[in-house]
This record gives C-alpha cells, sequence and structure tokens, in this order.
C-alpha cells in the first residue's frame, strides 16, 4: 500500500449538559453512551476529539499522544460503534505489548460494551493455549492480545483474521522497541487488504514510520502536542552523586519523603535484585521485577505492589513495560537511563489519574552527559536538589514520632499501655523518666535504618559550567559552593485532569 499521511482538521462542537456530556457529539448508539456514562467520563480528551471521528469514518488513523491521554477509549469506541451482530469471526484485532496492557485493553473493551452482546478475548504468552483457543472456537468479536502470541494462534490456524475489518497497534514503539517488528509484519501481511488500520505511539521513530507507510493506506495523522513530553503533574528532580553513595543517597531520601508507592529503576536485572536484598537489609520492605520471573510469580508481585502490601518495586525497563498502576507517589532512576526516551517511558509512571508525583534521578558526575540529552528532549529543566543531611532525617524521624504520639493522645489508644504505666508509677519510677524509655523502644528500629555518610561529590566538568551545589562528607554544604535556592523544591505541581 502507499501512503500519503494527511494532518487531520478538527471542528469543535459544543459539549451537551447531560450524562456523558461531549460524547454525544459522536452519535454513538444508546448502549454506548449509556456505558460511557456509567463511567462517569463526560468530556473527551484530545486525542478522543481528533481520532474518533476519523476512525468512525473508516480512516486509517497514526495517532500521536502520551500514555495516560485516554488512547484506549479513543479507539476502542469506534470499534465497539462499528461492531457487526450478526456472527462472522474476529471482527477487531489489537495487538499491546505485553500482558498487562493488553488485559488493560480487553477489560476496557468490555467495560465500553457491557451493554452490548460483544465477546472480548485477551491473549499473551505465560499461559496455557488450551483455554485461549477453547474460547476463539467459541468466537468472538474482539481480541487483544501480545504479538508473539497472536502470531502462534494465526499459525496454529486458531485464530482466523480473515474477516477483520479493523486492526489497532497500540504502544506501538513499545512494541518495535521490544523487537517484535518482525511478528507483527507477519500478523499485518496475514490480514485482509481491505481493513482499517490505526496506530497509537507516544513517539513515531523512523521504524513505526517505515511500517505506517508499508501497511497503511493514506492514514491520517492525530498529534496531540504538549507542553512536555513528560507529564505535568510530575516534578522532576535530580540529585549528584558518587556512584558508591547511591544506596545511602536512596535511602535517605526514603526517610524524608512521603511516599506511598515507589517505583525504582535499574538498568540491569542483576541489579534489581541485589538493591531488593540490600533494601531488606536496611529495614525497606521491597520486590524485585525483572526478566528472570516466571509468569506467574510476576503477577503475584503486582498484585502484591497494586494491593500496598509491598511499597517499594524495584524494574528494569523491559520488565515494567505496559506496567498501568495509577497510585505511584515516587519513580527513583537508581540508573539513569542509556536513553532519553526510556526516561520518559520510567517517569510516565507516576503523577497520573489526578495526582502529583516526584521522579528522582541519581545523577553521577560521568552521567552529566546523559542528565544533558534528558534534558533536551524533554524540553524540561531537572531541578537539582540537595541531598537530605543527617540532621535533616533525625528531625524528620522525631516530627513523624510526634505526630503519631499525638493520635494515640488525642484518640485514647494507650488503654493497655496505661496500666503499665500505673504499675510503674506506683513502684516508684518518675513518669518523664517512663515516658522517654518508652519513646526509645520506639525508636528501636532506627537502630537498622542508620544513616550512611556520604562523599563529597567531585564534578569532572569545567569549572565554568559545573552546578553549583555539592554536599559534603556528613551531607553538609562544602566550603565555596553556593545554591540558588537552598530550600527543597516545591512539590505541589499542577494537577491534570483524568484520563479515561
Amino acid at each position: 500500500m502507499t501512503t500519503n499521511i494527511t494532518q487531520s482538521t478538527y471542528v469543535s462542537q459544543p459539549a451537551h449538559h447531560t450524562a456523558a456530556g461531549g460524547f454525544l457529539q459522536f452519535d454513538f448508539k444508546p448502549q454506548l453512551i449509556r456505558a460511557i456514562s456509567d463511567l462517569g467520563y463526560n468530556t473527551p480528551t484530545s486525542v478522543q476529539l481528533k481520532a474518533i471521528p476519523l476512525l468512525l469514518r473508516d480512516n486509517d488513523v497514526i495517532a500521536q499522544a502520551q500514555t495516560g491521554t485516554g488512547k484506549t477509549a479513543a479507539f476502542m469506541l469506534p470499534i465497539l460503534q462499528n461492531l457487526k451482530q450478526e456472527p462472522g469471526g474476529i471482527q477487531a484485532l489489537v495487538m499491546a505489548p505485553t500482558r498487562e496492557l493488553a488485559l488493560q485493553v480487553a477489560q476496557a473493551a468490555r467495560d465500553y460494551g457491557n451493554y452490548l452482546n460483544v465477546s472480548v478475548l485477551a491473549v499473551y504468552g505465560g499461559q496455557p493455549y488450551g483455554q485461549q483457543i477453547g474460547r476463539l472456537r467459541q468466537g468472538v468479536d474482539i481480541v487483544v492480545g501480545t504479538p508473539g502470541r497472536l502470531l502462534d494462534l494465526i499459525q496454529k490456524k486458531e485464530l482466523d483474521p480473515g474477516n477483520l475489518s479493523t486492526i489497532v497497534l497500540d504502544e506501538a514503539d513499545e512494541m518495535l522497541s521490544m523487537g517484535f517488528i518482525q511478528d507483527i509484519e507477519e500478523i499485518l501481511s496475514s490480514c485482509p487488504s481491505e481493513r482499517q488500520t490505526a496506530l497509537f505511539s507516544a513517539t513515531l521513530s523512523p521504524k513505526v514510520a517505515s511500517m505506517a507507510k508499508k501497511y497503511m493506506h493514506n492514514p491520517r495523522s492525530v498529534t496531540i502536542q504538549t507542553r512536555h513530553l513528560t507529564v505535568d503533574a510530575i516534578d522532576h528532580q535530580y540529585c549528584l552523586v558518587n556512584k558508591k553513595d547511591k544506596l545511602a543517597v536512596l535511602t535517605r531520601f526514603f526517610e524524608v519523603e512521603d511516599i506511598t508507592s515507589a517505583l525504582i529503576f535499574t538498568n540491569t536485572r542483576i541489579s534489581t535484585s541485589a538493591l531488593v536484598n540490600e533494601l531488606m537489609g536496611r529495614g525497606y520492605s521491597g520486590e524485585a521485577l525483572n526478566g528472570d520471573l516466571a509468569q506467574a510469580t510476576r503477577e503475584q508481585v503486582l498484585n502484591r505492589f497494586r494491593c500496598n502490601q509491598t511499597t517499594v518495586l524495584v524494574a528494569t525497563d523491559v520488565a515494567a513495560r505496559g506496567l498501568d498502576i495509577d497510585d505511584i507517589s515516587h519513580v527513583f532512576n537508581y540508573d539513569l537511563p542509556l536513553d532519553p526516551e526510556s526516561y520518559v517511558h520510567r517517569v510516565g509512571r507516576t503523577g497520573r489519574a489526578d495526582k502529583t508525583g516526584i521522579a528522582i534521578s541519581l545523577v553521577t558526575p560521568q552521567d552529566r552527559w546523559r542528565l544533558h540529552r534528558i534534558e533536551g528532549y524533554t524540553k524540561q529543566t531537572l531541578t537539582q536538589i540537595q541531598v537530605p543531611t543527617i540532621e535533616e532525617i533525625e528531625k524528620h524521624r522525631e516530627a513523624k514520632l510526634l505526630e503519631q504520639m499525638k493520635g494515640w493522645l488525642k484518640f485514647g489508644r494507650y488503654q493497655q499501655e496505661l496500666q503499665l504505666v500505673i504499675s510503674l508509677v506506683e513502684m516508684g519510677h518518675d513518669p518523664l523518666k517512663i515516658a522517654a524509655s518508652a519513646l526509645k523502644a520506639i525508636r528501636a528500629e532506627e537502630k537498622q535504618r542508620q544513616i550512611v555518610e556520604i562523599s563529597q561529590v567531585q564534578e569532572t566538568s569545567s569549572p565554568s559550567s559545573r552546578r553549583k551545589t555539592q554536599r559534603g562528607k556528613n551531607g553538609k554544604e562544602s566550603p565555596g559552593f553556593s545554591h540558588p535556592n537552598k530550600k527543597r523544591a516545591n512539590r505541589t505541581p499542577p494537577k491534570t485532569k483524568k484520563p479515561y
């Protein structure tokens, strides 16, 4: 097929002030509108406003938009709108890079099609073929899957793409970077030539453009312009550290940051397990997510993280692909990523679903060039912050303990312990000394979290290009260095609307 990419035009229409609001402009089936209303969606996102009308008119579409902008609804709602009710084989096929994303898209299809007689199946590796093949033989309208398993099922002649009317490549850049290009091309070659093809991607690499040229027919282009490549609700920070001090610096941030859940990235799968062991030895619970895990184990790890049974997840880029969890408060780049695009994907996992997030990168002097590449790619400057000092950590510990004590005193959560205190007073002990001894017992666990001293960072660049903030051996500022803002960075970034 020959390809001519043309820029789409969009004329806004007034939103309706009823259930499902602005979605009424697309003239969806009543069943779709009802499902959208049930889900609480009122206003389409930018990518939905631009892509849905084009897809409803059977155009091929290339949509470039970041994660979390509502891409799933942008292609799934038109698929459901155009779905034929009579049996005739699989009508739509969606390719996704990972099991997690395939399951997420399949669930969205079920949610949007709640009032339609639609059958949806997710297929992926790591699961026995039997159940998936059984469902396919019963008849399925929409299949969502990873390229490898989809191709296997096609080659086994259990998945027949002969009647497909729509095929979607979701997170196309991710799939190509994971090495699925040959599988994808074989799948596309087996599909009918007369079909609608939609490609959704955060970035449009030369490989993605080449694939579009080869397999799409006169696609319309949708580009959602963002002020930055990264999410605005994220506070991007970095600190300079010596490589040997990374663990000590990381645990210092754990002491002072309000972490509800954290995703830590390293560049190798070996280092994920090593870092988890080091953290656990210092009293911080965490689990590793890497390519060595069996599929069942991976699912268990992710479920514990989603249910807040585990606060910290240490992962590699590949292992974390397709990870869709909305409540991650912090992303730590323990190792700075090897390319700027990976940084975008990493930090995009926080600051989602109308929440703010913090991304902190540990940067060695030797990694400064990578930091500059990231800043150039994202068109924004990362804020340099200071490593928390021993004094700051000790004050934070004391303040946290005092807040806990105030809560217990306010709500009377001390009745059993009060009897022990009365007994000690009757023995002649000073009440103040009893209280001090009790606090000492409570703080015993702090001994496991020793505050390790860190060494001074030596700049490797020329004096004229040096940053002016460094920390000394005890975490104090070294003589001769100054910082334009002595206070820690302001951490109240603007909120974004919840994506669908």
